[in-house]
């Protein structure tokens, strides 16, 4: 489960790589680690952080590709520091506190503003960031929907360029979806069984496959090497489709 997670974190980081990256932080020199004592809600990282807090809280939960990508965030931006454990720990800090208000949002917000008025597409990629915090755990409510906006507006990105990225990530979640709607309708055909088999007739029917399918038992019959071969792959593809249902019904 560890795995997948890690992956999903991967491709995530990877799809909004062309956004936000703590590279184009304005305060962070890349030639040269700096060391920052001072107060993170006055530096482009603590204001970011203290954001993604809000957002993250929105729906009144943080789910665990949420906590996963919070850590790497905070361990991303930290690495850019000559203090790099004080200001993780800092930003852990600065997390831990504003999720559990949203009254300073806007004042944040302008803050962050005020750091980077001058780049604009900057201010893109930090809302697109946010949002896809918001849409990680492919649910995207209306709290959510309205924290994002407030922060949008405040960053003053154009209300065309925040619809796009909304539709964007709609369109992405939706797509991906499908694909696994798809993916289990496969899976129950394998399993040769239906989505309104109970689970232990679905058990029952991945036992008898197995069976019928091991690699084992088909090399005792007598069968040559492709045909264990055959079998081999098709008991993969039967584990692997028992283990996507499975993941779907939650046993």
């Amino acid at each position: 489960m560890k795995i997948i997670v890690l992956l999903v974190i991967g491709i995530i980081l990877y799809f909004i790589a062309r956004g936000y990256k703590t590279e184009k932080f304005e305060n962070i020199k890349l030639d040269i680690k700096e060391r920052f004592d001072g107060d993170l809600l006055n530096h482009e990282a603590g204001l970011l952080v203290a954001l993604m807090a809000k957002v993250a809280k929105a729906d009144g939960q943080v789910c665990e590709l949420e906590a996963e990508m919070l850590k790497h965030t905070f361990s991303d931006i930290s690495r850019h520091f000559e203090n790099q454990n004080e200001i993780r720990e800092k930003l852990k800090d600065i997390y831990k506190k504003e999720k559990e208000s949203f009254e300073n949002t806007i004042e944040i917000t302008e803050k962050l503003y005020k750091i980077t008025k001058n780049h604009y597409e900057k201010r893109v990629g930090i809302i697109e960031y946010l949002l896809n915090i918001a849409f990680i755990d492919k649910e995207f409510s209306e709290t959510e929907l309205m924290i994002c906006e407030d922060i949008s507006n405040a960053l003053k990105i154009k209300k065309e360029d925040f619809e796009n990225l909304v539709n964007k990530f709609k369109t992405f979640y939706a797509n991906q979806k499908a694909n696994q709607a798809l993916s289990l309708e496969k899976a129950y055909e394998v399993l040769e069984s239906n989505v309104n088999d109970d689970n232990a007739t679905l058990k029952k029917n991945y036992r008898t496959l197995v069976k019928k399918h091991h690699p084992d038992i088909v090399s005792g019959s007598g069968a040559g090497q492709d045909i264990i071969d055959q079998a081999t792959k098709k008991l993969q593809e039967i584990n692997e489709a028992y283990e996507l249902i499975k993941k779907e019904r939650k046993i």
